[in-house]
């Protein structure tokens, strides 16, 4: 796995922004105590695309046609010998860009739920969280600058925002097809690569294309492998990125989103002005 270290250091007032949205992340980890086109081998499957790079590649594109989707996400952290999953449900407009979703932190050691799930409003260019804690009155949001975090919100939120996760196989790289599979009952095609954050910025969708470009000036290194999972139409039911990220450590951490219910209405009602906090948020 490729070790993602940040290039820049930042002020204050940046580094304020970041742990925001970063304690999602790092509170679950303390609950719990501590190529070329890449062708198909037409003999496996004979549906399969023969262009792999170029199917995994439009798999952005392919979901924008769809309009929207339900999605699920798993966030599966390791540092330390603690291994931690934050999981997230909830709908994604690909038209619109933006999402909704329900994040659950996990139990502590001792089984009791230490966090309430946090509602996550995920839109171009920011992130916002109800039930974040840490002082945040109940009824109030925090809004987050995605452009403004260190890793674009590919790991920040405690689920890669499914835009973002879409739009970085954009810049797909030496995939290969390993073999058909099964995605909830549904049949998928199954492929493997590596991605580039920087060169996913310069193509990415635009609302998309900031957060990127962050990610990309606050990781050393862009390479990023993913697996992806591909229906019978080209939509993308499934991908997993691994990613290795520093903050106070090396988080290794294998973010997955699977799609579902393509063509669900998703609404996004994002909060007024008086009703995101503007107070101080404990550490």
């Amino acid at each position: 796995m490729v070790v993602h270290q940040h290039r820049r250091r930042r002020g204050r007032a940046g580094e304020a922004v970041v742990a925001v949205g970063m304690a999602v992340t790092v509170a679950a980890l303390g609950a719990c105590g501590g190529g070329g086109s890449g062708e198909a081998s037409a003999s496996d499957d004979a549906r399969a695309p023969r262009d792999t790079a170029a199917a995994i590649r439009g798999a952005a594109d392919g979901l924008a046609g769809a309009g929207s989707a339900r999605a699920r996400t798993a966030m599966e952290m390791a540092t330390g010998g603690t291994r931690v999953t934050i999981r997230g449900e909830g709908g994604v407009d690909f038209r619109k860009r933006m999402g909704q979703l329900l994040v659950m932190l996990p139990a502590d050691v001792t089984g009791k739920a230490e966090h309430r799930p946090i509602t996550e409003l995920l839109v171009p260019g920011a992130l916002y969280m109800k039930n974040r804690g840490a002082g945040v009155p109940d009824d109030k949001w925090v809004r987050v600058d995605t452009t403004a975090l260190a890793d674009g919100n590919l790991v920040t939120g405690g689920a890669t925002d499914p835009l973002t996760a879409v739009e970085l196989l954009r810049a797909a790289q030496g995939v290969t097809y390993v073999g058909e599979d099964e995605v909830a009952g549904t049949r998928v095609w199954h492929y493997q690569g590596t991605t580039d954050i920087g060169r996913a910025a310069r193509t990415a969708s635009p609302g998309v294309k900031e957060a990127l470009e962050a990610a990309a000036k606050g990781f050393s290194k862009d390479s990023v492998p993913f697996d992806v999972y591909l229906d019978e139409e080209g939509l993308l039911r499934k991908v997993r990125h691994r990613f290795t990220y520093v903050k106070n450590g090396v988080i290794d951490v294998s973010s997955t989103t699977m799609l579902y219910g393509f063509g669900t209405p998703v609404t996004v009602a994002l909060p007024a002005s008086g009703d995101i906090f503007a107070g101080k948020i404990a550490d």
